[in-house]
């Protein structure tokens, strides 16, 4: 069978995909917050790796419908967000009203801000979906001031964390036998598709995010997969079989600063 072809590029698909997904996105555990333990777990998370701050400003890249970016003006920081799709930057709009956030349109590999313009830059679960996390890293290094910080959140679905990742990856398996799930989403195909093609398609080891922050120029990169207290927050808005197969991947954060 013969391959479709179109013009579309591999981003203009990612941004097409949120785009489609973005009406039921604050729907699910995970992507919105559904508790103050959940709320408290983040900014304790970020505080560690961030720290609060008045005035200093941050980078929300892939903003989505403005959760991160909430928890970052919490914190004190003026943000911007920036978000390829259009429609979660209108959800994020009417989330956001009122607080010190602005939202745009725009490209985490190429975010045209300002040299050395940002106390910090933050994502969630952009990492694993970027073409070319490479150009994206010398990127935010570029618009970091000296001494600005970096913090990824992500997550490695494709290769079960360390310890006992195998297991409860059997486990899932096993509770889903068991569950009534309904059938797959119609745009279950096209996600995989798009996985298939990005940088980190055999998995996002974090490990391999630090080693690449560490070619871009950044130092003081940690891994932090102490995550739980989200986790255990987030779990209780899911079934049994969606908590071990989350329980299973390596979920974790990658922070890093630029020298100065």
């Amino acid at each position: 069978m013969t391959a479709l072809h179109h013009n579309l590029s591999l981003k203009d698909e990612i941004r097409d995909y949120w785009s489609m997904r973005s009406e039921s996105f604050d729907s699910q555990p995970g992507h919105e917050i559904f508790s103050a333990d959940e709320r408290r777990a983040w900014l304790a998370l970020f505080a560690r790796h961030l720290g609060e701050t008045k005035g200093g400003k941050a980078l929300d890249l892939a903003s989505g419908t403005g959760v991160i970016s909430l928890l970052l003006a919490e914190l004190g920081y003026s943000v911007t967000g920036l978000d390829l799709s259009e429609a979660m930057l209108a959800r994020a709009r009417a989330k956001t009203a009122g607080k010190p956030i602005r939202l745009y349109a725009g490209d985490a590999e190429d975010t045209l801000e300002a040299d050395g313009s940002y106390d910090v830059v933050a994502t969630r679960h952009l990492v694993w979906t970027l073409p070319n996390p490479p150009a994206s890293f010398r990127e935010w290094f570029r618009v970091l001031k000296p001494g600005g910080r970096v913090a990824i959140v992500d997550v490695d679905m494709t290769n079960p964390r360390p310890g006992n990742g195998r297991v409860l990856r059997l486990l899932a398996r096993l509770a889903k036998r068991f569950a009534k799930l309904p059938p797959p989403s119609a745009h279950a195909a096209l996600h995989a598709d798009i996985v298939s093609r990005v940088y980190f398609a055999r998995g996002c080891r974090p490990e391999e995010v630090a080693r690449l922050l560490g070619e871009a120029g950044f130092v003081d990169i940690r891994i932090d997969r102490d995550l739980h207290a989200i986790h255990r927050a987030q779990g209780r808005f899911m079934p049994l079989h969606q908590r071990l197969e989350r329980a299973s991947q390596d979920r974790f954060l990658v922070s890093a600063r630029k020298p100065g």
